[in-house]
Formats: C-alpha cells, sequence, structure tokens
C-alpha cells in the first residue's frame, strides 16, 4: 500500500506520518507542501523519495495508490475529487466539506468511481466512545442524554502547533463536526431534531468566537454540545454519556464512571492514537474491497445535520 500525505507538514499531517510507521505493509512514497523547502526538508527527514508542492504532481505518480489528505478544509472537496479522478482512494481529514453542497460533490464523485472515500471521524473510533459503542450494540446501553463541550482558546488564527494558518478554522463545520456525527453514529440515526445558537462574530476572523447545539434522536436522546474559542482553561472536548444503565465521562481517550472510577479499556482497540486507527481502517477496507467505518455515504449524515444547524442561526 502505497500512500501520499498531502498537507504533510501541518498538525495533522505530521500525525498521520506518525501513525503511518506503526501499520505493517504501508510505504509513504509522497509527501506535498506548498513550501518547497518545508516539503523538502520533512521528506529527507522521513527517508520518503518523493516530495511536491501541488496535488497534481503526487497523484500523477503510478507508486500512489492512495492519498490522506491533511489540507485546509476549503480545499478537501476539490482535492478529494481529483484524487478520485485519478483512481486513488482517498482519506479527507475531518470535516470532509465546510459545506453541504461540496459534501454531496464528494459523495457523487465516491459512488461514481467506487473508490474508498472515507472521512477522518476519529471519534467513532477512540477507545472510550468505541467501549461505549460496543455496550449499546450489545443491548446493555442505551444513551439518554449526551453532554459534551469543545474548548479553545484561539483568538487568532493559528493551528494546533501555534503557527499562523492560512484559512480560519470553524467551531461548527470543523469542530461540532466530532459530536454531531459521534452522537448519530451512537444513536443508529440521524438527528430528527436540531438547533443552534451563536454568540457574536470575531472582528478580525470573522467567526462566531462561542456556540451551542442542541439535537434529539429519532429513540428520544438528546445531545448538548457547547463549544468556545475564547476559554482559558482546560483545552479539548469533554464527554458525559448519561445512559439507563450509568453514567460515563470521557476526558480525551480516558473513560471514567459517574463516580469518578476509570474504566479499564484494555483490548477495546489494537491502539489509544485515534489517527492511527482511522489510518488503520481507512488502509483496511482498500485491502479487503470494503466499505469502510466513516465512509462518506454514512458521514453525509453529519454535513447535513451541519447544514440544517448553520441554517438555524441565520
Amino acid at each position: 500500500m502505497r500512500i501520499c500525505v498531502a498537507g504533510a507538514y501541518g498538525a495533522f499531517g505530521l500525525k498521520h506520518l506518525d501513525a503511518l510507521n506503526n501499520i505493517e505493509g504501508v510505504t509513504v512514497t509522497s509527501l506535498m507542501g506548498p513550501t518547497k523547502s518545508k516539503i523538502d526538508a520533512l521528506a529527507a527527514s522521513r527517508n520518503v523519495a518523493h516530495a511536491g508542492t501541488t496535488l497534481e504532481e503526487c497523484i500523477a505518480r503510478d507508486d500512489v495508490d492512495a492519498v490522506i489528505l491533511s489540507t485546509p478544509t476549503q480545499m478537501h472537496a476539490d482535492q478529494a475529487i481529483a484524487c478520485m479522478d485519478a483512481g486513488k482512494h482517498v482519506l479527507i481529514e475531518i470535516p470532509m466539506a465546510d459545506s453541504l453542497e461540496d459534501s454531496r460533490r464528494i459523495l457523487d464523485k465516491q459512488k461514481e468511481t467506487g473508490l474508498t472515500c472515507m472521512a477522518g471521524h476519529v471519534r467513532r473510533f477512540n477507545p472510550p466512545h468505541q467501549w461505549i459503542k460496543n455496550k449499546i450494540d450489545a443491548g446493555e446501553l442505551k444513551i439518554q442524554q449526551m453532554d459534551a463541550q469543545t474548548y479553545f482558546f484561539r483568538r487568532s488564527n493559528t493551528n494546533a502547533k501555534g503557527e499562523p494558518r492560512s484559512w480560519t478554522d470553524h467551531l461548527l463545520w470543523h469542530h461540532a463536526c466530532h459530536t454531531i456525527d459521534l452522537f448519530q453514529y451512537q444513536t443508529g440515526g440521524k438527528a430528527v431534531q436540531a438547533f443552534g445558537l451563536q454568540g457574536p462574530p470575531h472582528p478580525d476572523l470573522g467567526i462566531s468566537m462561542d456556540m451551542s447545539i442542541g439535537m434529539k434522536s429519532e429513540s428520544g436522546a438528546i445531545c448538548t454540545l457547547s463549544l468556545s474559542f475564547n476559554n482559558e482553561g482546560p483545552l479539548g472536548t469533554f464527554f458525559r454519556y448519561i445512559c439507563d444503565n450509568g453514567t460515563y465521562i470521557v476526558r480525551y481517550d480516558d473513560l471514567y464512571d459517574g463516580n469518578n472510577n476509570q474504566i479499564d479499556l484494555t483490548g477495546t482497540t489494537v491502539s489509544n492514537n485515534g489517527i492511527e486507527l482511522i489510518d488503520r481502517e481507512f488502509i483496511s477496507a482498500v485491502r479487503e474491497d470494503r466499505v469502510p467505518n466513516a465512509c462518506v455515504t454514512s458521514a453525509i449524515s453529519a454535513m447535513e445535520t451541519l447544514d440544517q444547524i448553520e441554517r438555524s442561526m441565520r
């Protein structure tokens, strides 16, 4: 399996490179990044034979079977379509796009080509959420309420490495996408109700810095999601599952019961690294010629709900 990582020297491009090192039978044959000096230096440090400054150059190569897109969100749709037009399987970092229209374009191209096209909905694969999913599937748990907090301090346009971004991140189409998809995945269907409230836009970034989202599933479960780029304190996303048979709290990759007793997740997944887990699923799906978990055919549901929420806030 020969892979190109696009957006390779960004925060998540590097995470994918580290993850791929742990997967047997995989060779990174090409790296893409827009700055020649940076991408050449990264390729040399990682012993990757080819580095290019355009995706077109990389996907024209015969030694690339699949592409992982860790590029700016606004580029995802056109780049994913270009990869599939070139006959390459593609894994798109979350979110698959920042509009329902672009998401549907990706879906249409996947259906046309039949290639593997997967969205990086990492929450489906993280060990604590997978532990809960296993319990739900076994009939041992039913979610009554999910509460999630997604908090960052990001009043300037910087990435997870603290470096300037060439694009603007978004609370709804990126960070809320994680929880919206997870809620629908865990409850087994698209939310039947969804709405959002947003605070005032940032004067320079032009995006809302605070947001509240509510959803209800067909089963009657509800979800409350609070998001902020204004938070000075613990950063990240924290979850509380209130179930018919217990309460469970997720802090990063750790799981606790409602009394704060940690739950042993040994054996739940083959790795504690969510990026590695989505890469493993993508590679396995290509090798086995099967539909991956988080295929764009199922990920589109979250994009439809995001669009509904965005329209409710206008």
